[in-house]
């Protein structure tokens, strides 16, 4: 394993382990101001227990990416050292404002944490709100810094020094708003989701049912919105990545020429060599459409691109059917558990529908791993697009790879850490959170 590939293998490993517990954080906040809302507004006491509940889940989640965030903020300045040279005074802005914020939702998370009896009840909510706000903001400013990895802003680049440079215009940069919206609806896809499937199989054990009933309709509803209305901001992203990065569109397309009326290219395996797709289904004139809402418009193919400023394809192209293909089936999901909210309410607890959402558990981050492998793999060669290569921003220092099998021991064992105190969450739901027995039938 040479350096770089062993730098490149930690940075995916790490941002792959702290995006899981990122959108989690972010998110299970609101799930549980939701619930605590419902329980000053209704004084049903099962709300209550709930909000208690999520709340350690949350103060776990918190922690576990704390502590994840900082060794990956330590691993850009040791991996990437000539990148962070110049980057640093460019994209810093973002990157403060987010510790700002990570602040704040400790602050907040403390207040509500402790706060139960102590405070005012409905200030005692807003600090829960305050939690999830802040914990949003922090994931948008990180995702503006990548956003700016993407479309370099803010700066003249002028014999390979950076001039003129206006951190705003940084981070206000041409993909900011496309990838913060995107990555903030696939997050809370994803986590109500996982969450809703949870809570759905202890339905389906006949284990506190009311309670766990509570839990699903809450996270269910918000990861269905979510996924219905994810790929609007999958057609704003596409559109904008085929103005921005045409190669990064051709390597999610397999699209090797450049041709008017291109086809939309399902599924297939990509042969980089042959400079063709095999095994796809194909739609004619789709791609033009979906990239620039004309069935005739011209596509830019890889063949425009000098083979060292190529993408890979392979990966970039099956990690977006992936992300496409489970975005797809959730948003179907989504909308048979809102068809039922609506109008088949004898849908809403039969065993088919909860057996769906338990298989949909881990989907919705598979599709997140996917979609962050689109945006990495298919930057490369940059670091920061069409201005540095990524094999220039390494660090010179040797042994990357004992840094790379350190760094993946550290996450497992985190991982599992966390998998046992989640676990023990769970199990300790009937003899902490729900003590009171309530008929099944409640749940309708």
């Amino acid at each position: 394993m040479d350096d770089l590939f062993a730098a490149r293998s930690q940075m995916a490993l790490s941002l792959g382990f702290h995006i899981i517990y990122a959108c989690i954080g972010m998110v299970m906040p609101f799930f549980m101001a939701v619930s605590h809302y419902r329980y000053l507004t209704t004084h049903q006491d099962v709300y209550k227990r709930l909000t208690k509940a999520w709340s350690k889940g949350v103060a776990i989640f918190f922690a576990t990416g704390a502590v994840s965030g900082t060794m990956l903020s330590f691993e850009l300045g040791l991996l990437w050292p000539r990148f962070m040279e110049h980057a640093g005074p460019i994209f810093g802005m973002p990157f403060s404002l987010e510790g700002t914020a990570f602040f704040i939702e400790a602050i907040a998370l403390g207040f509500f944490l402790y706060g139960w009896g102590r405070f005012n009840p409905w200030f005692h909510w807003f600090t829960g709100v305050v939690v999830g706000v802040s914990g949003l903001a922090s994931g948008i400013l990180v995702v503006a810094a990548n956003a700016w990895m993407n479309s370099p802003a803010g700066f003249d680049y002028v014999n390979g020094q950076y001039l003129n440079i206006d951190p705003i215009k940084a981070m206000f940069n041409d993909a900011w708003f496309s990838q913060a919206l995107h990555m903030t609806l696939a997050a809370f896809t994803a986590t109500g989701f996982a969450v809703a499937g949870l809570h759905a199989l202890m339905i389906l054990k006949k284990h506190n049912v009311v309670f766990h009933a509570k839990a699903f309709k809450i996270a269910a509803i918000f990861g269905a919105v979510a996924a219905i209305l994810q790929p609007i901001s999958g057609d704003i992203s596409a559109k904008d990545v085929a103005q921005r990065q045409p190669a990064k569109l051709a390597a999610m397309e397999a699209h090797f020429h450049t041709e008017k009326s291109a086809a939309l290219v399902l599924g297939g395996l990509p042969d980089e060599d042959a400079r063709q797709v095999n095994y796809a289904i194909k739609i004619p004139g789709m791609l033009s459409f979906l990239a620039h809402g004309n069935f005739e418009q011209e596509v830019i193919g890889l063949d425009k691109f000098p083979k060292e400023d190529q993408p890979p394809v392979l990966v970039t192209h099956i990690a977006f059917q992936i992300m496409v293909g489970l975005g797809s089936f959730l948003m179907l999901v989504s909308l048979l558990y809102l068809l039922a909210l609506w109008k088949k309410k004898k849908w809403l607890y039969s065993t088919w529908l909860l057996r769906l959402f338990v298989l949909a558990i881990p989907l919705g981050f598979i599709a997140i791993e996917a979609g962050w492998t689109v945006t990495e793999v298919g930057r490369q060669p940059w670091i920061l697009y069409g201005i540095m290569r990524t094999a220039d921003a390494v660090t010179p220092m040797p042994g990357i790879a004992y840094s790379f099998y350190l760094f993946t021991g550290i996450y497992l064992s985190l991982t599992l850490v966390v998998a046992y105190l989640l676990y023990r969450q769970i199990k300790s739901v009937p003899t902490l959170y729900d003590i009171t027995p309530e008929p099944a039938h409640a749940t309708h």
